[in-house]
């Protein structure tokens, strides 16, 4: 069987019609779209339509969406204009189980601009509980930033009722909405988002595009200065043929949406439910009722996740790990320590991540093969049950 990709929270293969869609601006439609000429004029045409289509996927104004170049810029900008545009507020609130896109940059500015960050906990199923966002909020609290879909569980965070307590206090509220966009309906027009980030890789369009929805009236400081592209809120020559490929792919995320919620959850949950009935000490992580329909986080106890990736590879099965461990280094996913997975169980976190390009044969070839390779593994696992646990691991749990 040819690869199987199940690691599209990743990255995500771009569709076919997106690539027709953008390859002329890689060809013959190369013009500038801030020339005076016709000949680049017409491009900036392409982009604003490019622009309508995003803006109709989020239910919002196209004058409220800014081109950028991935989901971590966009996520930089708007931390970053929040802080700008409130120089007398030094307070951050966010989430212990958001992308490093935002932690990361939570901990540079604690460290280096000697702001305060306030990071919400989750319970052991990954969940947000909005009253510590209301105790949280303070008279110096500058912005609050919650993904609104995680990368790792798939859990649906709620993001109208955390953006509404933001709204009530009258705090900038911004969304990390990455793994969500064109998977889930999304309608600014009625949930109280301030910003909002999206990344086009996600959702079946090339690298290096992105995009940020910033609400009408809300002050904004762009973060990259110079020319007068996207309204003078982000500089520097426009990705034309990215811009257009988001455009068509946020188009056809509105038309298969129904398809991603039916027949890929149909796929996920067949994958997990069988797996689970044939592997003994297996655990799904995150929010059983509210997650993304693509994604499911699966523990196998007592097994290292490296390794089972590596033996899935060698089938030509594509997925990810929950675990971060790499040579030298035995820490977890930051987000299932979170969410207190015991050790033996977070070390050996899959995630799949599914598409509308997946098939039923290639979850068969899966469920055949996975089994079989968690077996193997535990014969040979320092961690298995009947085994005493190694002096690392004890000394991990105390």
């Amino acid at each position: 069987m040819d690869t199987i990709y199940m690691d599209n929270n990743a990255t995500t293969q771009v569709d076919p019609a997106v690539f027709e869609a953008m390859k002329p601006f890689l060809t013959e439609l190369y013009g500038n779209p801030s020339s005076v000429h016709g000949f680049g004029g017409q491009i900036g045409v392409e982009i604003r339509h490019a622009r309508e289509h995003v803006a109709e996927l989020l239910g919002c104004d196209p004058s409220e969406i800014i081109f950028t170049s991935c989901g971590s810029e966009s996520d930089n900008t708007a931390i970053r204009s929040a802080l700008n545009a409130q120089p007398e507020k030094h307070h951050i609130i966010t989430s212990n189980v958001e992308h490093p896109a935002i932690l990361s940059l939570c901990k540079y500015l604690e460290k280096k601009d000697g702001y305060e960050v306030t990071y919400l906990t989750v319970d052991d199923h990954g969940r947000l509980d909005p009253n510590d966002l209301r105790e949280a909020i303070r008279e110096d609290t500058a912005i609050v930033s919650i993904m609104w879909a995680n990368n790792e569980t798939g859990n649906l965070y709620p993001i109208e009722e955390l953006a509404s307590i933001a709204r009530e206090k009258g705090v900038v509220f911004h969304t990390d909405a990455v793994q969500a966009v064109g998977k889930i309906p999304i309608d600014l027009g009625k949930i109280p988002v301030d910003m909002l980030s999206l990344s086009g890789h996600k959702l079946h369009a090339p690298k290096g595009v992105g995009a940020l929805f910033v609400r009408k009236k809300l002050p904004f400081r762009p973060l990259l200065i110079g020319g007068h592209q996207e309204g003078s809120r982000r500089a520097g020559t426009e990705n034309t043929s990215g811009i257009i490929a988001l455009g068509k792919a946020c188009q056809l995320a509105s038309e298969n949406m129904d398809e991603e919620r039916s027949r890929v959850r149909a796929l996920r949950d067949r994958l997990e439910s069988t797996l689970v009935s044939r592997i003994p000490d297996a655990k799904i992580n995150g929010d059983p009722e509210n997650r993304l329909p693509n994604t499911s986080n699966i523990s196998f106890g007592y097994v290292e996740g490296e390794a089972i990736l590596l033996m899935m590879d060698q089938l030509g099965i594509c997925a990810s790990s929950g675990s971060a461990c790499t040579s030298g280094s035995l820490e977890p996913s930051h987000v299932l320590r979170a969410m207190d997975v015991p050790f033996t169980f977070a070390h050996g976190s899959i995630r799949f991540s599914l598409s509308r390009f997946n098939t039923d044969q290639e979850v068969d070839f899966v469920l055949d093969m996975l089994p079989d390779i968690i077996k193997n593994l535990r014969k040979l696992s320092p961690f298995s049950a009947d085994k005493e646990a190694p002096a690392c691991t004890k000394a991990f749990s105390e």
